[in-house]
């Protein structure tokens, strides 16, 4: 999912004090906010614009483009339902703590509905100089400007440093996307992408993953398909085997979700796959320099574990 300037965004819990920090960080980066929702103060105006008891009410004439979701982990379900209920196409769960059976009905009935999720546990969404969905750094020039390099990442901090390190190699992005670390998400690694593979104006992409689960793996086949190269990241290389890190979604599947597992699917279907986040923007310039694709040795400091 990549939100474009002109889209119109709606703010779910607008009045919270994170939604209001971000909302005014997301307006002042040019993100078209065109209202917000919040049951208990409808009628106000918040942010400088007017807040709905619901999405439905907020959507009479027209919906929105996109909802973007700060509320509770108990509310997720009702506001979301509301959101698709209302016809909103592309919804932003920011949420974490989204109890597993509430994540599985918003996004069964999202699919049902055409309604494209990103999260839940999604940092949010960023096209440079257009549009910041969520509470990524959008607004700051050192980690996000205009290029050409389309981020993926389950980690919102891991996607941050790993702009850091793009930008400071001389780079740009076209687009992030932050997918969440949830174990049931609405937009995974490959539809991911599969979005950047089809964007005009993304030409290679960086793949920032985690140990669990098996959306690498699963990338990975797509990764044949693709005609932009892939500069991949796996971050829990020296977390040990016999506990589970970070996300919720660090769980291995039998054999699969290791550091292991994800590097090799990843390198067998072409991508670089590196050792640290600070060969990121060496790896760019290689390719930047037109020799193609970067070398393997690059990515490789010694064997992997």
């Amino acid at each position: 999912m990549i939100v474009r300037g002109h889209e119109r965004v709606l703010v779910q819990g607008i009045t919270g004090r994170q939604a209001t920090y971000w909302t005014a960080r997301m307006q002042e980066y040019g993100t078209r906010i065109i209202g917000g929702v919040s049951p208990r103060k409808a009628g106000i105006t918040h942010c400088g614009v007017p807040v709905f008891g619901s999405v439905r009410e907020a959507a009479e004439g027209a919906p929105p483009d996109v909802s973007v979701l700060f509320v509770p982990p108990l509310s997720v379900k009702p506001a979301a339902l509301d959101a698709v209920a209302a016809g909103v196409p592309k919804l932003v769960i920011l949420t974490e703590h989204v109890p597993v059976r509430d994540a599985m009905h918003v996004i069964a009935a999202a699919r049902e509905a055409g309604t494209e999720v990103v999260g839940p546990n999604t940092a949010g969404l960023v096209t440079p100089g257009e549009s910041s969905v969520g509470f990524m750094p959008a607004f700051d020039p050192s980690i996000f400007r205009p290029g050409r390099i389309g981020v993926v990442s389950r980690s919102g901090s891991l996607g941050t440093l790993a702009c850091l390190n793009i930008i400071r190699a001389g780079h740009g992005q076209s687009a992030f996307i932050g997918i969440g670390g949830d174990p049931v998400l609405g937009t995974r690694t490959r539809a991911a992408l599969e979005v950047l593979e089809q964007d005009r104006r993304t030409e290679a992409v960086v793949l920032i993953g985690e140990i669990g689960g098996d959306m690498e793996e699963d990338a990975a086949a797509y990764l044949l398909q693709m005609s932009k190269p892939v500069v991949a990241f796996i971050a829990g290389r020296a977390a040990p085997p016999d506990r589970r890190m970070g996300h919720a979604g660090a769980i291995f599947l039998g054999d699969r979700g290791s550091y292991a597992s994800k590097r090799r699917a990843l390198e067998a279907a072409g991508a670089l796959a590196l050792d640290t986040p600070s060969q990121i923007g060496p790896a760019l310039t290689e390719l930047a320099d037109g020799s193609g694709r970067p070398s393997p040795s690059m990515g490789r400091s010694d064997g992997i574990r």
